[in-house]
């Protein structure tokens, strides 16, 4: 008997337990249940090799096929698209998994079980949530926006802080690019690193934040909690929606607009995608040099020219010319990054804002990484 046939038995065994309907179980009841369905896993997986057994408990018990994913620390992502359509990213590629949960409950207790840990629900209302679960940040989509089933998507955090000098030993970029990187934080100069999904962003910021000196207070804002803090006099200002409706949001807005009253030396956002985009310029532009954050685009001008566009979200009054002559004065370059043609992921250029000019802004390619 294979792993499918011996999963389907034991849960054709479960559902003949005589358990209360689990909604209007006590949690002492729910406890009791939980015990009697991992005695009965216990008892029916013993009649199977190691192997088997080990599935049969990941099955039920905890993260079914994705249990080995999630493991191997070189799996930078792994993408659900149903039961049996699994996908992992290693070195770069996307490969498909040949495996899947042996059934659509088994898939659906999963889901439960992740969400209750990571504390993230979904709603007709709101059928999208984030959160983290055990070292991945998580994505999930439900019913309606994904009809066919829960799209999970699970983006691995790493353990160990990435670094500059631990980016320049996987080839990141070359010497000169990285020292240029490293004058820039420095001498407190203001940028964002740019590049599409899943070109290293984050890394690349976590890395700048590890040369920050210990006695500056960085203050990170972000939505789902990824950037390592750097120090002991740092923190991190998370923003928060509510599924149910009973609590107010904290948008990025809002946490900028707090932010500048708790002392930052510099200021850290996750992403850039907003509105805030307007407040977080405004406030650059009066202090808080040397601050960073990350922004979704695929070269240094189509960056500029979504942030003019951000930047009128939240100031629609404003003229193309005084956003322009904000985004001088607030920012001082950006860091763009990439894949190559393997999927390694790299630097691909920096570039300095030189000048405002009638047709927009102008700026400078310092280092191009060829």
């Amino acid at each position: 008997m294979n792993f499918f046939d011996a999963a389907k038995n034991i849960q054709k065994e479960i559902q003949c337990l005589p358990l209360a309907d689990i909604g209007y179980q006590s949690l002492e009841t729910r406890q009791q249940s939980s015990v009697q369905i991992s005695k009965l896993i216990e008892n029916e997986s013993q009649r199977f090799d190691n192997l088997t057994q080990t599935r049969i408990h990941q099955e039920f018990l905890g993260c079914g096929p994705l249990e080995s994913l999630m493991l191997d620390e070189q799996i930078t992502e792994i993408i659900v698209n149903s039961r049996d359509n699994l996908w992992f990213e290693k070195h770069g590629q996307l490969h498909f998994l040949a495996d899947a949960f042996s059934s659509s409950l088994t898939f659906e207790n999963f889901v439960d079980r992740m969400c209750q840990e990571a504390k993230i629900q979904t709603s007709l209302e709101r059928p999208f949530a984030d959160g983290v679960f055990r070292n991945f940040r998580i994505h999930i989509v439900a019913n309606p926006v994904s009809p066919k089933s829960v799209t999970l998507t699970f983006r691995r955090q790493s353990e160990n802080p990435w670094t500059l000098n631990r980016l320049a030993s996987e080839n990141w970029c070359k010497t000169e690019g990285l020292e240029i990187l490293r004058q820039w934080i420095h001498n407190k100069y203001t940028f964002l690193v740019v590049g599409e999904t899943g070109s290293g962003k984050t890394s690349v910021l976590s890395s700048c934040l590890q040369e920050m000196p210990p006695s500056e207070r960085v203050l990170i804002l972000e939505d789902t909690s990824e950037i390592p803090v750097p120090n002991l006099a740092s923190t991190k200002l998370l923003t928060r929606t509510d599924v149910n409706g009973i609590l107010p949001e904290i948008t990025l807005t809002e946490l900028v607009r707090q932010s500048l009253r708790m002392r930052p030396d510099r200021l850290v956002v996750g992403e850039v995608r907003g509105s805030e985009a307007k407040d977080l310029l405004l406030a650059l532009s009066t202090g808080h040099q040397g601050s960073l954050g990350t922004l979704h685009a695929s070269s240094a001008h189509q960056a500029l020219f979504r942030l003019e566009m951000l930047v009128q979200l939240g100031a629609p009054q404003w003229s193309l010319e005084t956003i322009r002559r904000l985004l001088k004065v607030s920012l001082h370059g950006l860091i763009v990054v990439g894949r190559n043609d393997v999927g390694e992921r790299k630097l691909i250029s920096i570039h300095e804002i030189s000048s405002v000019e009638q047709n927009g802004l102008l700026i400078d390619c310092v280092y191009e990484n060829t």
